[in-house]
């Protein structure tokens, strides 16, 4: 699967071809540095390793420096890997190339985007599970309008199911969404503008697969 590594920049809207206002996401897709190809030969499978972002050679353990002076470049804050990228670009993943946006898009691709959603916090089962709460509080009801109920522990199975839909951390997750429609490529600028939106605050790292 070939894909790209980017940084979402932020949502914006366009008009479409039949005049439907289509919201969509500007992302940062690249350029990208090569930084190893993997073959069946020596490791099982074909793949290549892409790294984006800069960082600084202070912040970086020496080994990852090493592995990315081999590869001819400097230290880079982003790196993703991505299977059976060498069979569809064959020619373009040498060792310290560089991958584009337009080289492995084109406009009108479907593709997927996956990133990390923004973290909410502790929250309630109303707000992260969409629970309706108890109700009204008529009949000595107090106090309970967002809270869970009950669990259905008692005597038996006297312990919470794994899985159970309760209060906890909400946010943070890897998440990918499919099928976003590639609208624009700004070559000059390094930019796609997809339809829908994206996973992940602005700024945030998102690995672009199609």
């Amino acid at each position: 699967m070939s894909g790209i590594i980017g940084r979402k920049v932020g949502m914006t809207s366009i008009f479409s071809a039949d005049g439907r206002n289509v919201a969509c996401t500007l992302i940062e897709a690249g350029p990208c540095v090569v930084t190893q190809v993997k073959n069946i030969e020596t490791d099982g499978y074909n793949a290549v390793q892409l790294g984006y972002g800069e960082r600084k050679e202070k912040n970086t353990p020496k080994p990852l420096i090493g592995h990315f002076k081999k590869a001819g470049t400097t230290p880079k804050r982003k790196v993703v890997e991505f299977r059976d990228f060498r069979v569809e670009f064959e020619g373009q993943v040498n060792l310290g190339a560089t991958v584009k946006a337009d080289e492995v898009f084109i406009e009108g691709d479907f593709i997927d985007a996956i990133g990390t959603s923004k973290g909410k916090g502790f929250q309630g089962v109303v707000k992260r599970h969409g629970f309706a709460g108890v109700g009204g509080q008529t009949h000595g009801q107090h106090n309970r309008g967002r809270h869970p109920g009950s669990i259905g522990a008692c005597s038996w199975p006297s312990r919470v199911f794994k899985g159970m839909r309760m209060a906890g951390r909400m946010g943070g997750d890897r998440v990918k969404v499919v099928n976003l429609k590639v609208l624009r490529i700004y070559a000059d600028k390094n930019l796609l503008l997809v339809s829908g939106s994206v996973p992940g605050p602005k700024n945030s790292f998102v690995i672009l697969e199609k």
